[in-house]
């Protein structure tokens, strides 16, 4: 079967002024942004210097970079990374074979590469040779040569054999799916506890696929001449790529102890959290669904917003009061993808732990993506690998402002519990608040207090970590009537009111 053309269908800009032809100067700024746009976006995401950070390291497509006048400086080929992108299709429907592509094209691009032409190819199963077949991968290797492709990027987690072969035969560069989430992951991490999972997950992709070109990499020596070396050139007996794999298995071995330390915080954290009794939820979903942008309209939180795939890595955890005065904590988490790589998974292990230690799960949705109850059971299969599949959920459909009525209607007829939210224009954000807040476990027993105005400690407590449910000043003290924890409850015995 002939492989299937996908084009990309974003053409770049013959010039650079195309892309403000028609602009009035006076209604847009530099980038084409309504000016009032920009205030709401602030109001909605905060000042996201983070992200200002990222983007001012990005370069542009369709910008040129050749040096012209070589004569007196080094000439650098500095340009985008130009990738073709190759899938097998194994199953489902046709539409399923396109969104994976979809997909593996914006991947690469938040990677970074310059997306020139995908190709599916329809088989019971991936080769185990090559992935693609022999007979295919000729018209790849004549698809790379016409395009002037410096990178295949194939839909797939290659095994190291089919990864030599298949370099071998394309002569460029062939990467998979999950070295190509890794590298995505790599550029994103900010933290030393994010920076530290993503080079263990590395390493440990790179273990197994470590390769030598050549006997010029060997540092064995043996026998009386051992190759012309002589006295002094016989080697330790290592051979480079036995060097590199012992360096390899140290360098994770220091990680995973830092790892270590960097868990035992968080579960301090976490340990505090609970001994205070304060509820917990999480924030999770598919990456790119909005979780951040929902995050900062929930509570102003200002963390980075992009319209990139894993453009969050590192959680964050933000305090929030609900309208009676309970306390409780909303964490933004790492995004899942299909296919998400064991060794990510087990990285991201204390990360990940997040959602299954949270109350309520609110499980974000792209209402506008081709294919959102893929997305739904894709989440709920990362869950149940980490143990999170128990936790109660909330269903949250977002990007409404963006979804074509046909498509809110299927979701509202298929998950009629889900909740229907933007979180660009804040609709339904209100109503989202309070059925994530009405979900959060209330305490457990009821009081009624008569606590003297020297002991406003305990107040503070109540307020905190119980429910007021009704509040009095009197001339001895102040009446409460509330519903609090069994630990808090032992504090307010002697201050009981009694009746009768």
């Amino acid at each position: 079967m002939t492989p299937r053309r996908y084009p990309d269908p974003t053409p770049e800009p013959d010039d650079f002024d195309d892309l403000y032809e028609g602009a009035d100067d006076a209604d847009l700024d530099p980038d084409g942004e309504d000016p009032e746009a920009l205030v709401d976006d602030y109001d909605r995401d905060g000042l996201q210097l983070d992200l200002a950070e990222r983007l001012s390291l990005k370069r542009v497509a369709g910008m040129s970079t050749q040096v012209e006048d070589i004569s007196e400086v080094e000439y650098r080929d500095l340009q985008l990374e130009r990738v073709v992108l190759i899938s097998v299709w194994t199953g489902g429907s046709e539409q399923d074979a396109e969104n994976a592509m979809t997909e593996l094209k914006a991947l690469a691009e938040t990677a970074g590469a310059q997306v020139l032409e995908g190709l599916i190819q329809r088989r019971k199963s991936p080769d185990p040779a090559t992935y693609i077949g022999r007979g295919k991968v000729d018209e790849l290797r004549e698809v790379v040569v016409a395009t002037g492709a410096d990178t295949v990027i194939c839909d797939g987690e290659l095994q190291p054999a089919q990864l030599r072969n298949l370099e071998d035969k394309v002569k460029v560069k062939v990467i998979d799916r999950t070295a190509l989430i890794l590298d995505i992951f790599a550029q994103h991490a900010k933290s030393v506890e994010g920076k530290t999972q993503v080079e263990l997950a590395q390493l440990q992709y790179l273990r197994q696929r470590l390769r030598g070109w050549g006997g010029n990499l060997s540092r064995q020596a043996g026998g009386r001449a051992a190759g012309g070396a002589g006295i002094g050139g016989r080697g330790p007996g290592e051979t480079k790529i036995e060097t590199d794999r012992r360096r390899i298995n140290t360098r994770v071995a220091i990680l995973r102890k830092r790892m270590r330390d960097l868990d035992a915080t968080r579960e301090n954290k976490r340990a505090d959290r609970k001994r205070n009794r304060i509820p917990s939820i999480a924030i999770v979903g598919y990456t790119n669904a909005g979780k951040s942008s929902l995050l900062n309209r929930l509570t102003d939180a200002g963390v980075l917003v992009e319209d990139a795939l894993f453009a969050t890595l590192d959680p964050t955890t933000r305090r929030h009061t609900t309208p009676d005065g309970r306390v409780y904590t909303l964490t933004d988490t790492v995004g899942f993808v299909r296919h998400l790589p064991h060794d990510l998974v087990e990285s991201f292990k204390s990360t990940l732990e997040e959602s299954a230690q949270a109350n309520l799960l609110l499980h974000v949705v792209d209402g506008s993506d081709a294919d959102p109850v893929g997305q739904i059971q894709a989440v709920r299969t990362v869950l149940n690998d980490i143990d999170a599949g128990d936790v109660p959920e909330q269903l949250v459909i977002n990007k409404t402002d963006q979804a074509s009525t046909e498509a809110l209607y299927a979701l509202r007829t298929q998950f009629p519990e889900a909740i229907f939210v933007s979180a660009r224009t804040g609709q339904g954000v209100d109503q989202l608040r309070a059925v994530a807040e009405s979900r959060l476990p209330s305490p457990e027993i009821s009081v009624d207090v008569l606590i003297p105005y020297e002991r406003g400690d305990l107040m503070d407590k109540i307020h905190k970590h119980g429910q007021l449910i009704t509040l009095e000043h009197t001339g001895e003290g102040t009446r409460v009537v509330a519903r609090v924890h069994p630990e808090l409850g032992g504090e307010l015995k002697p201050f009981q009111v009694t009746t009768g």
